[in-house]
């Protein structure tokens, strides 16, 4: 008997909100975090920021490659040092 697949929440969501301009998540993990800390692109915040590029590593799953999920979550820390620095 087969097992049913696994369903991720993730894969259904596809509402369009605030996003950041075409090609970010290619860039450099410094380039990353610039650009989502924008208002334009984040204009929630900092915190919007990273549930934005954690999304797109969620949404990336096993296609996601070893290089880019370490340049995303450069820019994960370079933003939560960001809020760090806010709040100190």
């Amino acid at each position: 008997m087969r097992r049913p697949a696994k369903k991720y929440w993730v894969k259904e969501v596809n509402t369009i909100s605030t996003y950041p301009p075409e090609g970010t998540f290619a860039k450099s993990g410094e380039e990353i975090a610039r650009i989502m800390a924008r208002k334009d692109v984040s204009p929630k915040g900092t915190g919007s920021a990273i549930r934005m590029v954690q999304y797109f590593i969620n949404r990336s799953g096993k296609n996601l490659s070893a290089g880019r999920r370490k340049e995303l979550e450069l820019a994960k820390k370079i933003l939560q040092n960001k809020i760090r620095k806010n709040k100190g």
